[in-house]
């Protein structure tokens, strides 16, 4: 089955998660509860409303392929993908920011089709920004802007900047980066970090720790047709519909990247 998304579609996904995201600003701005899931993540309120929304939405728009949702798949209730599309959802991507209440937490929204992420949607409500990626292109609205194309950047002959997880930075990344000529680094939260290499903000982008597929696939979407790459540590372009959705480690870069760049 091959997938054909059009500007209509794009434009509804991005309606999804900005509606997803006003119902997550509900609780963001209430003394909200944070409870611990089994595998001791935190989850909220927000997690789970914006979740129903976006399921409810999307198989009203199309019931054509299964949704594989984080809050879903903790409970059990994730569906068989099969080789066919399906969707990855992670409805609030970030939830340690969300607590944290720095505003670092995005909705990522994503179709997968033979193993690659096809259409990525990742919104940001505190930030009021939504990236996008299809075949038609990569597309940003930050702060209220006009809908505009992002380029990632091709690397700067004087060094690299390095986005690090504001949450999960560890020893193995540190010792990954210096092997690098690094100018600058950057700390952010969530799905972001891919966001900031797909607006040619940051050149690099490593992921030695454990990730899932709905945290990835939006923001790999996004770089993908910025013309960016998320490759795992093999070399080889990460991949979707893997057994219990977990990924291997991974670096998202920028465009014409050459690990010779160091």
């Amino acid at each position: 089955m091959t997938v054909n998304f059009g500007l209509g579609d794009i434009n509804k996904l991005r309606d999804i998660a900005e509606r997803a995201g006003k119902e997550i600003m509900e609780v963001y701005n209430s003394d909200f509860d944070v409870e611990t899931k089994n595998d001791a993540s935190p989850v909220t309120a927000a997690d789970k409303r914006a979740e129903a929304l976006i399921t409810k939405e999307i198989t009203a728009m199309t019931d054509a392929f299964p949704i594989v949702g984080e809050e879903a798949f903790s409970d059990g209730l994730a569906p068989t993908v099969g080789d066919g599309p399906f969707w990855l959802v992670d409805p609030l991507d970030g939830t340690k920011e969300f607590i944290k209440r720095n505003g670092e937490f995005t909705v990522n929204i994503a179709l997968i089709e033979a193993g690659r992420p096809v259409v990525g949607v990742v919104h940001a409500p505190v930030l009021e920004a939504t990236y996008w990626g299809s075949h038609d292109g990569a597309f940003a609205t930050i702060g209220g802007t006009e809908v505009h194309t992002i380029s990632a950047r091709p690397a700067p002959a004087n060094g690299l900047v390095a986005l690090v997880s504001r949450s999960h930075r560890s020893a193995e990344v540190d010792t990954f980066l210096t092997a690098y000529t690094i100018t600058d680094e950057i700390s952010a939260g969530s799905s972001l970090k891919f966001c900031h290499v797909a607006v040619g903000r940051a050149d690099l982008y490593p992921r030695l720790g454990r990730t899932m597929e709905w945290d990835t696939a939006a923001g790999h979407a996004v770089l993908n047709f910025a013309g960016g790459h998320v490759r795992t540590l093999k070399g080889g372009d990460l991949a979707y519909g893997k057994s219990g959705f977990e990924n291997p480690h991974f670096v998202a870069t920028g465009q014409d990247f050459d690990d010779e760049d160091t």
